[in-house]
C-alpha cells in the first residue's frame, strides 16, 4: 500500500514539474509572465478596449455588462430625479393642485430609477411618461435613448465576438500525448497524430514545429528559449492538409536535424520543448485558428509507433477508433541516428512507457460504437 502511494505522489510531483517547466502547456496556453511593464504601457490596453474586452475572462465580461447597464440606469435616474425636484414634482415637496410635472408618477428616486430603466429598455409599462412642458426633460429622454443604444451595440458586438472566436474551433483539434521515433519510408522519423473531432474542413491546414531549449552562443552568450524550427509533412507534403481523418505528421531526423545527436539512451536526459502549430481556416465561418502543444523529452517515446486506428465496416463506411489515436506499439528502431544511416543494424526494442502491453489489432464490428468520418 504505502510503495503504491508514494509512486503515485513521486509521479504526480513530476507531473507537477513538467507542467510548471512548459513554456506551451498540452492545451496550447503560454506559459509566461510579463514583469517590470512601465505604468504608462498599461493605457495601450485602454487605448485598445475592444481587444481588451474580446479577450478578457467570460466572468469579467458578465460583470462588467451588468455593471454597465445598471450603472447607466442609476446614472440617469439620479438625472431625472434632479429634474423632477428643479420642477417640484417630488411627493414631499406637496405639489399643488393642478400642478403638471416633467414625467409622470416620478415622486421619489425609486421611481426615477424605474423611468430610467423603463426608458433605456424601451419596456415602457405606460404608468410613467414623459410631459411637453420640460425641455431638459426632451433633450435628456433623447441623449439616454441614443447612449441606451450604442451600450447594447458594443455588448452585442462583444459577446458575438468572443462567442465567435476562432481559437474555439481550436478546442476540436487534438494531437496525441506522445510522439514516437520510428523508421518510415526508409528514414528515421520523429511523428505525433493529430485529429479533426469535426466533420467540417480546416482549409489550408499547415503545420511545423520550433523547438525550444537554452544554447550559448560561440561567444559565450547564453540564449534562452532559443527556437530551432522543424518541418513536418505527411505523405502528400507539407501544405494544404486532406484533414479529413487522422493524419500521422513526421520530421525526418537527418544531418540538418536538431534530434541528429539525440540517442535512445540521451534522449530523455535532454532539456528541450517541442512545440506544434497547426494553422488553418474554418471552412464553416472561414476564421483562421492556430491550436498549438508541446512535447517535452519525457514525452517522445524512441522505437515506437502510433496504432492504427482507421478501418472500414462491412457497409464499406470509414470509421475511426479513436480509443487508440495516443496508443503507441514497439518496433525495431536503432539506437541512434547515425547508427540508422550508417546501416550496423543495432536496433532497439523498447517496452517501457506504453500503455497498450498486448494490444491486439484494431477491429470494429459495429459502427455504432466507433466514431464515423
Amino acid at each position: 500500500m504505502l510503495p503504491s502511494l508514494l509512486k503515485t505522489v513521486r509521479e504526480y510531483m513530476a507531473e507537477r514539474r513538467n507542467r510548471r517547466c512548459r513554456l506551451v502547456s498540452k492545451d496550447g496556453h503560454c506559459n509566461i509572465e510579463y514583469g517590470n511593464i512601465k505604468y504608462t504601457n498599461h493605457f495601450a490596453y485602454l487605448l485598445d478596449f475592444w481587444t481588451t474586452f474580446v479577450e478578457i475572462r467570460w466572468r469579467y465580461v458578465i460583470f462588467c455588462f451588468i455593471a454597465s447597464f445598471s450603472l447607466s440606469w442609476f446614472i440617469f435616474g439620479l438625472i431625472w430625479y434632479w429634474i423632477a425636484r428643479n420642477n417640484g414634482d417630488l411627493w414631499w415637496q406637496y405639489p399643488p393642485p393642478g400642478h403638471v410635472p416633467c414625467v409622470n408618477n416620478v415622486y421619489g428616486l425609486t421611481t426615477a430609477f424605474l423611468y430610467s430603466l423603463e426608458t433605456q429598455t424601451t419596456i415602457g409599462y405606460g404608468g410613467r411618461a414623459i410631459t411637453a412642458l420640460c425641455p431638459g426633460a426632451v433633450a435628456l429622454i433623447v441623449i439616454q435613448s441614443i447612449v441606451g443604444a450604442i451600450n447594447s451595440c458594443f455588448w452585442c458586438g462583444v459577446l458575438m465576438t468572443k462567442i465567435a472566436l476562432p481559437k474555439k474551433r481550436a478546442k476540436t483539434i487534438s494531437f496525441s500525448d506522445l510522439a514516437v521515433i520510428s523508421p518510415k519510408n526508409g528514414s528515421l522519423c520523429l511523428q505525433i497524430r493529430v485529429a479533426n473531432l469535426r466533420k467540417s474542413l480546416l482549409i489550408g491546414s499547415q503545420i511545423y514545429g520550433k523547438l525550444l531549449r537554452t544554447t550559448i552562443t560561440a561567444e559565450g552568450d547564453t540564449v534562452i528559449l532559443d527556437q530551432v524550427s522543424i518541418d513536418f509533412m505527411v505523405d502528400a507534403g507539407k501544405d494544404n492538409l486532406f484533414f479529413v481523418c487522422p493524419l500521422n505528421l513526421y520530421h525526418v531526423i537527418d544531418k540538418s536535424s536538431p534530434f541528429f545527436e539525440m540517442a535512445v539512451d540521451t534522449l530523455h536526459q535532454q532539456e528541450f520543448e517541442l512545440v506544434v502549430f497547426l494553422d488553418g481556416t474554418a471552412e464553416s465561418t472561414s476564421s483562421t485558428c492556430q491550436v498549438r502543444t508541446s512535447y517535452i523529452p519525457q514525452e517522445i517515446m524512441w522505437g515506437f509507433t502510433f496504432q492504427p486506428i482507421i478501418s472500414r465496416n462491412k457497409e464499406g463506411k470509414y470509421c475511426v477508433d479513436f480509443s487508440n489515436f495516443s496508443r503507441v506499439v514497439p518496433v525495431p528502431t536503432a539506437h541512434c541516428a547515425c547508427c540508422f544511416h550508417n546501416g550496423k543494424g543495432h536496433h532497439h526494442h523498447n517496452l517501457n512507457g506504453t500503455d497498450n502491453q498486448g494490444f491486439e489489432a484494431i477491429e470494429i464490428p459495429d459502427p455504432a460504437s466507433a466514431t464515423k468520418m
